[in-house]
């Protein structure tokens, strides 16, 4: 034991040692009834953590950490999520380069040292290389802050989402799907983003309010004109028809006939359609290919043409669609939304079709949850899933997997059903990006040299994986790639979610070690923000359903978000996130952890520094009570007893004095409050419950006991070592989820092995009576409350001190302790109706 024990230093010491020691590795050898497996977020490697990485992680620890306690072989892989858009656009604005697929690879190529204002445009492969290359340094950043952190996962079960394994496992999932007929490919109008070039699925949507303005714009009818409001004028080229609701009596005589468009004159029909909305402009709309998510269900369901005019890259398209006047439209060709939407308001003055000035109006428009501009619609081929979005059996078979969920708070499991009940589309799984997991089909090309996409070629399960773009699909070779006759790669990757949904059988090795994955699958906890239970739990669910019938595990845990002082989400997006580091170095490991533990799964927590001080003086206060307990004396007889029963602790002895059975009696039900607390995931009820004794016991009982313990010799002193080192050994088992490093610590100056691979205590009840202590507790708080009043120091002599009431028999087992810690000369215990504490100072 240290002379002056302190907090500075201790993570790096710990952490060491649980790593060489391998504290936290995972038994395979047990069985799974003795196995709880926790599939563990990895977390998007995108730059930094923030303290809401930290807050969730630690409540996932703390369980890990519990259930390693009461016996459970504790399955605890940590993993990486290193594909998708955010790396890339991180390898964008880090190296100032710009993936061009149609350029060669480099293999001189040097990223330059300081980028310059434009982006250098590189070959995919030497973009990969440059994505592998900056998720390895943030991948080792994130590292760090774990193990600071005291994460208990098993570092030799690491995973990332770009690696064979995972791309393995993702590739062999995938070609299942296609086999079942679960995944399919398509050729539908597509919610695209024009900034990442790329579809968007609908569980990545995001509203946001965005301004625009209505225009009043004419379309020539039969009888006159016909008055449309748009906020989108550009698409007027688009436009294949006019809507209106079946039951809107202004338009019943136009329903059946047909207008011109303006500028176009193109011959459109007017439709009647549930979805048109009366009240909203003029009542009659637009229908373009398409304008909105509403234009897709009219265009789908009153089965009509399509005249695209937006590009991939938020362009109008340079030509004009079928049956548009192409002299017009060279006025709009190849600019942009807004300067398309600008010009063609012009000519709509000139021509007279425009009435008044535009409307300004806020909006609510679609944007991808990464992006900054609004979404549009394409039509484009994609890879999708059935996820019961048209499939209304699939559907409740879905549903009814989130009802068989122990969902921890039960309420999320409403999210859940809110979402699937919602869908209006199959889960598109593709992606029109580079770094990520290739879908592992070619397809045939006829003799004019175009796929025969109705025909897709795959490979074996054993050559995975493969990537199409670099490997010949069998039977072809390297020479017959893009040539009539040959064959073509499928050039997109699949959605990061398509390869996260599968982190349990990533994680378990799901057919390469089958030995392993019988032990861990399915897992016991999904720990997780409740934002993506609409993708990640989802379909995670949708995954597990088709592979195996059943769920993925059999808990999951949902943490609330970490709020801002003006109780707003901390996101790395709005730039109003703590990165966690420094605090970890201000108030050290075991007080960030403190902070987390005091916020409930499903409850969104307002950052609070003030936490983080509680939680140092917490830990401090172990130090100090700790070196008080262990430096009292032992006699020669005060060994070798078995901690944990009522009879003998660490240093041995018996616990005889009724103070002290008192103390563990009130110890042995916070033993099992707290355990039922952790059973039902209740964490932060069970810290409350030990902390609440902790500071009871060092207020109080330390304070009654201190006297005898301090004596030579006899049965009442050796009553309070015994109760003293049993109360620590038992304490620190109880902090140990919680603040792992002190405890440690502690344990390690009078203990052998850790802390963290001890039992769960287990305390007999014994004799004791909880009250004694209490009662006694509460007489000494008078004896203070009065000294403090007469400002006296606390070591003032009492004259007299009067106890009466019905607790008078409690009190007079504690008799001698109380006037010990009070310095009382005369005690006086009498009956009474109810509890009454006099004290005369000398």
């Amino acid at each position: 034991m240290p002379e002056k024990p302190t907090l500075d230093g201790l993570e790096q010491v710990w952490v060491a040692r649980w790593e060489t020691e391998g504290t936290y590795r995972f038994d395979r050898s047990k069985p799974r009834e003795q196995v709880y497996a926790i599939d563990t977020p990895p977390p998007t490697v995108s730059g930094s953590l923030h303290v809401g990485h930290v807050f969730s992680f630690t409540h996932t620890d703390i369980m890990a950490r519990y259930q390693r306690m009461i016996g459970k072989s504790v399955f605890y892989p940590i993993g990486w999520d290193d594909n998708g858009l955010p790396t890339e656009r991180r390898v964008q604005n880090v190296y100032g380069v710009r993936c061009d697929p149609s350029l060669p690879y480099d293999p001189d190529f040097v990223p330059p040292e300081k980028p310059g204002k434009r982006e250098i445009s590189i070959s995919r492969r030497n973009f990969v290389e440059l994505c592998h290359k900056l998720t390895a340094v943030d991948e080792q950043a994130f590292e760090e802050v774990w193990r600071r952190v005291g994460l208990s996962v098993d570092w030799s079960l690491l995973y990332t989402t770009i690696s064979d394994e995972s791309r393995t496992v993702s590739q062999r999932a995938f070609l299942r799907n296609l086999a079942r007929g679960e995944a399919y490919l398509a050729e539908a109008p597509t919610l695209w983003d024009v900034s990442f070039r790329t579809a968007v699925a609908q569980a990545e949507l995001e509203d946001r309010e965005w301004p625009g303005a209505f225009h009043r714009i004419s379309f020539y009818g039969e009888k006159g004109p016909v008055w449309i409001e748009t906020t989108r004028p550009e698409l007027i080229p688009a436009c294949v028809a006019l809507v209106a609701h079946p039951d809107d009596e202004r338009y019943q005589e136009l329903f059946g006939t047909s207008v011109l468009t303006p500028l176009f004159g193109v011959e459109v029909p007017v439709l009647a359609h549930r979805l048109a909305e009366p009240d909203k402009g003029s009542g009659i709309a637009m229908i373009c290919t398409f304008g909105d998510i509403t234009d897709v269900t009219w265009w789908r369901e009153l089965h009509l043409p399509t005249r695209p005019v937006i590009g991939w890259d938020g362009r109008l398209l340079p030509e004009a669609p079928d049956g548009v006047d192409a002299e017009p439209y060279k006025e709009l060709a190849g600019k942009t939304v807004h300067s398309a939407r600008e010009r063609i308001v012009e000519l709509l003055r000139e021509s007279g079709d425009l009435d008044g000035d535009p409307r300004p109006v806020q909006r609510t428009v679609k944007f991808y949850e990464r992006g900054d501009k609004p979404l549009e619609i394409v039509t484009t081929r994609q890879w999708y899933i059935r996820n019961g979005g048209r499939d209304e059996a699939l559907r409740e078979r879905l549903l009814g997997h989130g009802r068989d969920l122990v969902w921890h708070p039960p309420h999320m499991r409403v999210r859940y059903d809110n979402w699937v009940e919602g869908l209006t589309s199959d889960w598109l799984i593709s992606r029109q990006r580079f770094f990520g997991v290739p879908f592992p089909v070619w397809y045939p090309l006829d003799e004019s040299g175009q796929p025969v996409h109705d025909a897709p070629i795959v490979p074996s399960e054993d050559l995975l994986p493969i990537d199409p773009s670099s490997d010949v699909p069998p039977g072809y070779t390297e020479e017959q790639r893009g040539v009539p006759g040959g064959f073509m790669a499928d050039p997109d990757v699949m959605d990061t979610w398509a390869t996260s949904s599968l982190t349990p059988q990533i994680a378990g090795r799901w057919e390469s070690d089958n030995d392993l994955f019988q032990r861990v699958f399915p897992s016991d906890l999904r720990p997780q923000a409740h934002e993506i239970i609409r993708t990640w739990l989802f379909s995670s669910v949708v995954r597990s359903h088709y592979e195996f019938g059943g769920l993925p595990w059999s808990d999951v845990a949902i943490s609330g978000w970490i709020l801002d002082p003006d109780r707003k989400k901390m996101s790395k997006s709005k730039g109003n996130v703590v990165t966690p580091l420094d605090l970890l170095e201000q108030h050290g490991s075991d007080a960030v952890r403190y902070w987390a533990a005091n916020g409930r799964y499903g409850v969104d927590t307002t950052f609070d520094p003030g936490q983080l001080k509680i939680g140092r003086r917490l830990a401090i206060k172990i130090l100090n009570a700790s070196k008080f307990v262990l430096g009292l004396a032992e006699s020669e007889s005060e060994s070798g007893s078995e901690p944990g029963s009522e009879s003998g602790s660490a240093g041995g002895g018996a616990v005889t004095e009724p103070l002290d059975l008192s103390m563990l009696a009130a110890l042995a039900d916070v033993v099992s409050e707290a355990g039922e607390a952790f059973d039902a995931y209740d964490h932060t009820r069970a810290l409350e419950a030990v902390e609440r004794f902790f500071w009871a016991f060092c207020d109080d009982y330390l304070e009654l006991v201190k006297a005898r313990a301090y004596e030579s010799g006899g049965a009442g002193a050796a009553s309070a070592h015994a109760a003293l080192r049993q109360a620590l050994d038992v304490l620190l088992r109880l902090f140990a989820p919680f603040l792992p490093f002190v405890t440690e610590e502690v344990w390690s100056w009078w203990r052998e092995g850790s802390v963290h691979r001890a039992q769960w205590p287990s305390v007999a009840r014994g004799t004791g009576d909880p009250a004694v202590l209490a009662v006694a507790s509460e007489v000494l708080r008078q004896v203070r409350k009065a000294k403090s009043e007469a400002k006296l120091s606390m070591r003032a002599e009492v004259s007299t001190l009067s106890v009466s009431g019905p607790e008078a028999e409690l009190v007079r087992q504690a008799q001698d302790d109380l006037c010990a810690a009070g310095n009382v000369e005369e005690f006086v215990l009498e009956h009474g109706e109810v509890l009454k504490v006099e004290v005369h100072l000398g």
